[in-house]
């Protein structure tokens, strides 16, 4: 009988139950539900049928051991115990992943060579050595880091750090399934397509005969992974690598006849497959589902089409189907991006959508998945079901409609334009806040302030005041309130605003602000290039009202600033994630000795150059660099008295190698900064997210004091939760 093994397999977070009934059907056994992923048992037999089938699993990787590893002599100890000359030749190459950080081994670059090292050491002999070849190695090592706990009576020793060794039997990701050119704009992962299906019960629909539809196809992701669902293809049967091919323990029988299964499972449910069909308004998207299609040998059975949503409308029904006949299963992934999104109003794509499901689909189901939740509203029918997803690290909801009459969501009639009574109770606040908050923003010499803040539910936007201007943003509605209702409040705003405040309508600025999302405050909305000149105490900076989702300066931050002003004085002083260099200005207004600025946008360091002329701020003692943050402190060698460090909640930009999650960086990107500080140099900390926890476990060995209520302006009083402000030193 085979022994049983110890796997992990990785999943998308959100899909982990669907991963552990995938495993359970796939002879698993010892299943349990981990965050990102699932613990399982079995012989060798299951990890690789959990390669070939799992449509939903990121990685699959077999444990080798495990042990203490609270710094890096533990983790190298840990490494050497495994016998690895029973996993690889001496000659072969690896490659080490590594995830995980503490107090010890704070990179995971660092931790990844550490392993790296004690299996080479523990391999070589004379001149030979495996090498490392981090693209298609002959193993792939896993590591994982992670805080252990123990049984009772066992504190101390649960109390400890500690290394989960494995390989990845998969080798490389398995949502690639091979099908995909290289290159290709591929928003949608080919395993969180597989997990869309399978939520919206594609299997049982399939089964049943029934067909399906993407009228936004893109490049056919979810047309290929429904036909292989649909015919019991096998993901993985198509794949050229996994990383068990050159692992030493590999049983090539096994293999074999699980892939013979594979393969003759597929060429009998190749019949099976009912009608797909995809329909895009891009023909380069059409091109590219035409090769994709071709890849994954289905050529003759997903048919794909040049049509926009609303010739689908109007188009007659396909011939083999009769008219009227509805469809099984509609699924698609619609554009993503805020009401507002790169100077697009995606509500009235949203909006043909539903119509095109309840004119021409209703008896089926449909599929919608999308990142703004709001936007689901202009679809027009109410969700049965609704499921919160991952697409890589950005957060997306899946939306299940059952297509009857009773989920159809009838739009209100519009009322009379006149003011109506809350209307009339929006515009009294209004006028409240600008009486109280005026005066004050003068004696302040404030020219730019927060005049009101959703302070009636009911109208859920902020109205910024500019000198003789006004900013305001709609925020997304609370879920109680119907699209149509929102839209009619927001014309109420639009209306009230130039009115209450004196202000040519002309010079009152809209935006939709949504959820924030990494890089979404810097997507561009118009092109006027028009710039405002406001000031805020003894600086004066440049601002954008129509061009940008922000303006170019924060108001929430606004004493943080003033906080930085009185600690630069005499300091060599260093701006990170600089954005329009609103800090490093009062830096040097404060006293500062010099000043360093750096931020990843060539556009946002023009920006602060602009800034920093408006106030007379030159001579090479001011730097102001265009570079990639984390990258640029790895290299700088210089130290500095106070750093302003205000990182984004999450980017994934071109001009970076890896993505940013505070969240999960932050911890790595705190010691990054503090190495830049000198002695009793001071470290001021902010973000805007607000679900944000420090970890300040992991870094104690750090001062850390929470000033946040110190940084609450008196115009953003009504949400103190508007950002969070640490300052922070070295103990000692």
């Amino acid at each position: 009988m085979s022994a049983t093994l110890q796997f992990f397999a990785t999943a998308p977070r959100g899909l982990e139950e669907l991963l552990a009934a995938e495993l359970a059907a796939l002879g698993a056994a010892a299943i349990k539900l981990q965050p990102s992923g699932v613990l399982f048992q079995g012989p060798l037999q299951v990890g690789y049928r959990a390669c070939l089938w799992s449509r939903v699993a990121g990685r699959v990787l077999l444990e080798l051991g495990r042990g203490p590893a609270s710094d890096a002599e533990e983790l190298y100890a840990a490494a050497l115990a495994i016998d690895w000359a029973r996993h690889m030749d001496r000659t072969a190459t690896l490659a080490v992943d590594f995830t995980g950080t503490n107090a010890a081994i704070v990179h995971t670059t660092f931790g990844a060579q550490k392993v790296k090292d004690a299996v080479v050491d523990q391999l070589r002999a004379g001149t030979q050595r495996p090498s490392v070849d981090k693209l298609r190695p002959d193993l792939r090592i896993h590591v994982h880091l992670r805080k252990r706990t123990g049984p009772p009576g066992q504190a101390r020793e649960g109390g400890r750090d500690e290394a989960v060794l494995s390989i990845d039997l998969s080798g490389e990701s398995l949502h690639r399934r091979g099908y995909r050119e290289e290159g290709a704009m591929a928003p949608l992962k080919e395993n969180l397509a597989a997990a869309v299906l399978l939520r919206a019960g594609w299997p049982a629909i399939a089964a049943a005969g029934g067909p399906l539809l993407d009228p936004m196809c893109g490049s056919g992701t979810l047309l290929i992974e429904g036909a292989w669902m649909a015919g019991d293809r096998a993901p993985g049967l198509g794949r050229e690598h996994f990383g068990f091919l050159g692992w030493r323990g590999h049983e090539p029988a096994i293999w074999a006849e699980l892939v013979a299964e594979a393969s003759a499972r597929a060429a009998a449910g190749a019949a099976k497959i009912p009608d797909i069909r995809g329909y895009d308004t891009s023909g380069l998207a059409i091109a590219a589902a035409h090769r994709n299609i071709e890849q994954a040998g289905l050529r003759r059975v997903v048919h794909v089409e040049r049509f926009a949503l609303g010739e689908q409308l109007l188009a007659p029904a396909p011939k083999d189907r009769p008219e009227g006949a509805s469809v099984g299963l509609v699924v698609c992934n619609p554009p993503y991006g805020a009401r507002v999104g790169e100077g697009e109003d995606l509500r009235p794509l949203y909006r043909e959508l539903g119509e095109l499901l309840k004119t021409r689909h209703m008896g089926g189901a449909a599929a919608v998945l999308l990142e703004d939740r709001e936007l689901g509203h202009a679809i027009g029918l109410r969700a049965r079901k609704i499921y919160d997803l991952y697409n890589g690290a950005l957060p997306v909801h899946l939306l299940l409609f059952k297509l009857e009459e009773a989920a159809i969501q009838r739009p209100r009639v519009d009322r009379p334009q006149v003011r109506s009574e809350a209307a009339e109770a929006f515009a009294n606040r209004l006028a409240k806040n600008r009486k109280q908050l005026a005066p004050w923003a003068a004696r302040e010499q404030i020219s730019c302030y927060r005049v009101y803040d959703q302070d009636i539910p009911d109208y859920a936007v902020a109205v910024d005041v500019y000198g003789e201007h006004a900013h305001v943003q709609e925020y997304a509605a609370p879920k109680e309130i119907e699209a149509e209702r929102a839209e009619s409040r927001l014309r109420d705003v639009m209306a009230v605003v130039p009115e209450v405040l004196g202000i040519p309508r002309d010079q009152v600025h809209l935006k939709i602000r949504e959820r924030s999302r990494g890089g979404s405050q810097y997507g561009k909305q118009a092109a006027t290039g028009k710039l405002l000149e406001v000031r805020e105490g003894p600086a004066r900076f440049f601002v954008n009202l129509t061009d940008y989702l922000d303006t170019g300066l924060f108001l929430d931050h606004r004493l943080t600033r003033a906080r930085v002003g009185q600690l630069a004085k005499g300091r060599r002083f260093l701006n990170l994630f600089a954005y329009t260099g609103s800090a490093t200005v009062h830096a040097v207004k404060g006293g500062a000795l010099a000043t360093t600025t750096v931020d990843m946008s060539p556009t946002y360091t023009a920006w602060a150059r602009k800034n920093f002329d408006l106030n007379g701020i030159t001579g090479p003692e001011h730097r102001l660099i265009t570079a990639e943050c984390r990258a640029w402190m790895a290299q700088e060698l210089r130290r500095y008295g106070l750093i302003f460090l205000d990182p984004p909640t999450f980017s994934n930009s071109k001009r970076m190698e890896d993505s940013f999650d505070l969240q999960r960086d932050h911890v790595q990107l705190i010691r990054e900064a503090v190495r830049l500080l000198e002695r009793g140099g001071i470290l001021v900390f902010s973000n805007n997210n607000r679900r944000f926890r420090l970890d300040a476990e992991a870094l104690a060995e750090l001062a850390i004091t929470d000033i946040t209520r110190e940084t609450i302006p008196r115009d953003f009083a009504r949400n103190p939760r508007i950002h969070q402000c640490w300052q922070i030193e070295r103990r000692g």
